[in-house]
């Protein structure tokens, strides 16, 4: 029973999970959604005027569970919730609970998903992402979609005969609560200048002695092997620390950040992940700049993968700030596979900042961003007002070209003969 309001944060969602890691049959189930949020299920409600739509028992009971708490909750406006932070990490906390045999499966796959009930399994189903920009009916069965999918696979362990437990949840919220405060107070902040940030772990520090010598921070640090085995390394690498750190080398011409991860998921019993930057003079701007120069993995000590980075460089006595780094044809800073082993791997990292030189109070130094100032946006403005400044232009030309008689007919007169060349 939670109160009106009341917010589940990371650890307390672990405190509350641990039935499911105790229990005789270890048989558990996680639908994954790109976004949900409670208002989704308020919205097809009956308290909202529309017949419950939905089929499957598990969201049939969510329902009247939740129409439950809206009759009895002294406001049906606050209702208790997951915090969006522990539902992004909780694949992360199921993993590392040990002992489940991981199972990855879409919605295309279903018929062919393989329980052996003789030990824990957790079966993770990745639903198919929610469109946007629709209207609310188009919207309505769309998400009615995911919930034949919890059907057919909950049906199907159920005529097998298997015990098992079910989370349906989502990596993000569907919907969020915009403050007027916050929004009035929108503006480009980075960790190194932000006074109440929303940050909920400091940066992973190397320290030499009695110096931090490197800074690393990212909201989101996941990577994909073979494009199926998804390895999330942002709980293991920020929150708990579970990452070796000790080969990690500082100088002031080179540094190193070494992470090394022991059986990150099943199947890999070790991984490094290495960044190596430089930090060079350079003539034409007369000053030194700090380069991530390359990214390097390590699989169980002999797939070496590496790639060339583009567009991560700083000056020295700055940090690197980037929104998306990556694999991606698209991300603003790119990581280029260099041999056939990097191929094999698809890296994402979110809200991407790193230091490598000059770290002062164990603090990031003001950030160059990889957004630069002169956007496609700002391109097209400049050009579009260039355009019009010359139409304007060669219209205040025209007019001043105009000029006006100096001779008029007189009634009374002869007729005004007015001679070709003039």
């Amino acid at each position: 029973a939670m109160h009106e309001g009341h917010v589940v944060l990371a650890q307390e969602l672990t405190v509350l999970l641990q039935p499911l890691f105790t229990q005789n049959s270890r048989n558990l189930v996680l639908f994954l959604q790109d976004k949900l949020s409670i208002d989704d299920f308020t919205y097809l409600s009956e308290s909202n005027g529309s017949k419950n739509p939905f089929q499957n028992k598990v969201n049939k009971l969510f329902i009247n569970l939740l129409q439950g708490i809206l009759q009895s909750s002294p406001s049906s406006l606050v209702l208790p919730a997951v915090d969006c932070e522990a539902t992004k990490y909780l694949l992360s906390i199921l993993q590392e609970s040990g002992g489940w045999k991981v199972t990855n499966v879409t919605n295309l796959n279903i018929s062919q998903l393989e329980v052996d009930a003789s030990e824990p399994n957790l079966v993770v189903v990745q639903l198919q992402p929610l469109l946007s920009h629709l209207t609310q009916y188009v919207e309505l069965y769309i998400f009615l979609y995911p919930d034949k999918i919890i059907g057919r696979v909950t049906m199907d362990l159920q005529k097998r005969g298997i015990h098992f437990s079910v989370i349906y949840t989502a990596v993000r919220p569907s919907r969020i609560s915009r403050r007027t405060d916050v929004v009035s107070e929108l503006r480009r902040q980075l960790m190194a200048i932000e006074e109440e940030d929303s940050i909920s772990y400091p940066p992973l520090n190397v320290t030499t002695g009695n110096y931090t010598c490197i800074l690393f921070y990212a909201s989101n640090f996941s990577l994909q092997a073979n494009s199926s085995v998804l390895i999330d390394l942002t709980n293991a690498t920020f929150i708990t620390q579970d990452v070796d750190i000790s080969a990690s080398e500082c100088s002031d011409s080179n540094t190193t950040l070494s992470l090394k991860y022991t059986k990150p998921v099943n199947g890999i019993s070790s991984l490094e992940i290495r960044f190596l930057m430089t930090n060079k003079f350079y003539e034409v701007s007369a000053r030194k700049w700090s380069t991530l120069h390359s990214v390097e993995i390590i699989q169980d000590g002999g797939k070496f993968a590496t790639f060339t980075v583009s567009v991560i460089s700083a000056p020295a006595e700055y940090s690197f700030h980037c929104q998306l780094v990556g694999t991606g044809n698209l991300y603003p800073a790119r990581l280029i596979p260099s041999n056939d082993e990097a191929k094999n791997w698809t890296v994402f990292i979110s809200k991407f900042q790193i230091q490598g030189f000059n770290i002062e109070q164990n603090q990031f130094s003001y950030a160059s961003d990889c957004t630069g100032f002169f956007t496609p946006g700002i391109w097209m403005g400049l050009v579009t007002s260039i355009i019009l400044l010359w139409i304007l232009t060669y219209g205040i030309h025209l007019i001043m070209q105009l000029t006006t008689n100096s001779r008029f007919d007189d009634p009374k007169g002869p007729a005004l003969s007015v001679p070709q060349t003039e």
